[in-house]
């Protein structure tokens, strides 16, 4: 009984600390953005905003 109890902890603690690393490396992930400029949906945006009286 003792020795499936500290096998059962030791299992947890694994977990517990591969979650955790793998949630720090994701913080750590740096996304981007492409810029305004080659975003081909902004002219038909502009326009449908003009069209709709600035209401998207």
């Amino acid at each position: 009984m003792f020795t499936i109890l500290i096998i059962s902890i030791i299992i947890i603690l694994v977990v517990l600390i591969l979650a955790v690393a793998t949630t720090s490396k994701a913080y750590q992930y740096k996304h981007t953005v492409d810029p305004i400029d080659n975003n081909p949906h902004l002219p038909e945006h502009k326009q449908k905003e003009k069209n709709e009286g600035g209401h998207v």
